[in-house]
């Protein structure tokens, strides 16, 4: 038993010092430092492209459904616009050639005008807005010219006096373009021939 005794080396105690000495380790502190310092950087780098990634997404998402919105709409401005139209028909007295009663046109007209009012307060709810134009100067962002109308009135010129089809903004942006009659000055003077 003695041998074996011998051979096993005593326990290591707390006062021991570490394997590596101690001038290697001083050595490579700075480079460690370095290293460490990178390594922050690159972490601080991807946090901040995930950042700025994680905004990119989240605003693309709001324009498409804004987008989303949009064609939406613009699939329903043609109703709306049957709606208009029938509204100015009945207005007109127009039923062409039908036998309806004055009370049964009354209530056909009232229960439109109810039905037109709840549609477009709910497109206007969802960012819906005409485009005035009438009297308005022409805005080629805005207005597309269909006619023109001459005038000696140069004050006149390029005014609005008519709308064949509403045009409509929805969420600050034109979704359809008023279709519109202008004014076009048009000089009375004989010394521009010559």
């Amino acid at each position: 038993m003695e041998k074996s005794a011998e051979k096993q080396k005593p326990a290591a105690t707390e006062h021991e010092k570490p394997a590596a000495p101690i001038d290697k380790i001083d050595k490579n502190a700075p480079e460690m430092e370095k290293q460490l310092a990178d390594y922050k950087d690159s972490l601080q780098r991807l946090q901040a492209e995930f950042e700025n990634y994680k905004k990119r997404v989240e605003k693309e998402k709001i324009q498409f459904r804004q987008y989303a919105a949009a064609e939406f709409v613009k699939n329903l401005l043609p109703v709306l616009d049957s709606f208009e139209l029938a509204l100015k028909s009945i207005a007109n007295g127009s039923n062409n050639g039908k036998i309806i009663t004055v009370a049964a046109d009354d209530k056909i007209a009232r229960g439109l005008e109810l039905i037109y009012g709840q549609f477009y307060s709910v497109l206007e709810a969802q960012g819906l807005v005409p485009i005035k134009v009438v009297g308005e100067k022409f805005d080629p962002y805005k207005h597309e010219v269909l006619m023109q109308e001459e005038t000696a009135d140069e004050t006149k010129d390029g005014k609005v006096i008519e709308e064949f089809q509403r045009g409509y903004m929805f969420n600050g942006a034109v979704l359809r373009y008023s279709k519109v009659k202008v004014l076009k000055f048009i000089s009375n003077d004989d010394s521009g021939g010559k």
